[in-house]
This record gives structure tokens, sequence and C-alpha cells, in this order.
């Protein structure tokens, strides 16, 4: 069963294929090595696991994966649920119960992808800057704050900026959706 817009068709399209894509090769690219060239001073085991832990208390990868698989999960509701009735495609925008669920579903996937961006902002912020300031004072160390190189902070910058690039377009393309089936439900564009 296809969404039934087109807009949504071209979400799925979108979401699916080139944000996955991107998070699966260019994220592993850029944050793969990121915990074994993440170096501190003192240059110590301890110290570079310690810090980085503070540094990056969820991985980027793991986010936005987590990200992606919870956005995921109102359509695969609808789509379970349709399977269940055996609802064709066209019956969607037709009658009015599978279109206000189907509806709730694209709704809530604007809410978790709101979500998300927030807690993408929340972790991550919008620059990752070359030097981190740990705090070291639990290890018991001479010193309470250390200096930290982040490797490849301007590529990980890029790489943010990227992700909520994705965010925003997801939204811009739900909206749209939502948009298109009330126009189609009007009678302001033909059904498909």
């Amino acid at each position: 069963l296809r969404p039934p817009t087109v807009i949504g068709q071209f979400h799925t399209l979108f979401f699916g294929s080139i944000r996955m894509f991107f998070l699966g090769v260019l994220g592993f690219a850029v944050y793969g090595n990121e915990a074994l060239h993440f170096s501190c001073d003192p240059d110590k085991r301890e110290v570079n696991l310690f810090c980085y832990n503070q540094f990056r208390p969820i991985t980027p990868q793991v986010f936005w994966a987590l990200q992606l698989v919870i956005v995921l999960v109102p359509g695969a509701f609808f789509h379970l649920y349709a399977a269940c009735k055996n609802i064709k495609q066209e019956d969607i925008l037709q009658k009015s119960s599978y279109t206000g669920f189907y509806i709730f579903s694209v709704f809530l996937r604007i809410v978790l992808e709101v979500v998300a961006f927030w807690l993408q902002i929340q972790l991550f912020g919008f620059k990752v800057n070359a030097i981190y300031m740990c705090d070291v004072g639990a290890l018991e160390k001479k010193f309470n704050i250390t200096r930290c190189m982040v490797p490849e902070h301007f590529e990980k910058t890029i790489f943010l900026i990227a992700m909520y690039t994705f965010t925003v377009i997801t939204v811009i393309l739900c909206v749209a959706e939502i948009f298109e089936i009330s126009c189609r439900r009007l009678g302001f564009l033909k059904t498909q």
C-alpha cells in the first residue's frame, strides 16, 4: 500500500531513500571514528573516554537512527491497520474515517520530527567546536578542566546542518501532504 498522495509518495522516497542513505553512508564516514580520534590533554585513555562520554551522551548516529525509526512508526501503524482492514489506496481519501486516521498519522510524524529537532538542538547545537572543555573533576585529577580536540569538527557541523535540513524538509512535506488531502476532500483537486 502506497501513500495516497503524490506528496506522501515523494516523502516516502525522500525519507526512505535519500535520508537513510545520507545517514548510513556519510554519517558513518563523518562520525564513525569520532571516539577513537577524540583526544584530551593529558592524552590518556581514561581521560579521553571520560571526556568523550561527557561530550557525546548519545552519538549523533544513534540519535538519528532512533529518530528515523520513531518517525516511521505512525505510518507503519496506519499501513498495518489498512492491511488488516483490506483498505484500498483509493478508499483512504474517500472514506472520512480512513482519511482522518491517515491525517492523524501524518500529524503525529510532524510532532515527532519537531520533538527530534528540539532534542537535536539540545544535544548537539548547530556547530561543533574544535575544542571541548571537559570537566574532569570526577576523575580526581590535578586540573578540573581539560582541553579536548574534536576531530573533523567542520565536517560534523556541515552534517548537523544537513540533518536539520532533512528534518525541516520532512515537516514541510508532511504539512503539504495534509494540505493536499484537505484540498482533495474539499474538491479543489481531483482524486488520483
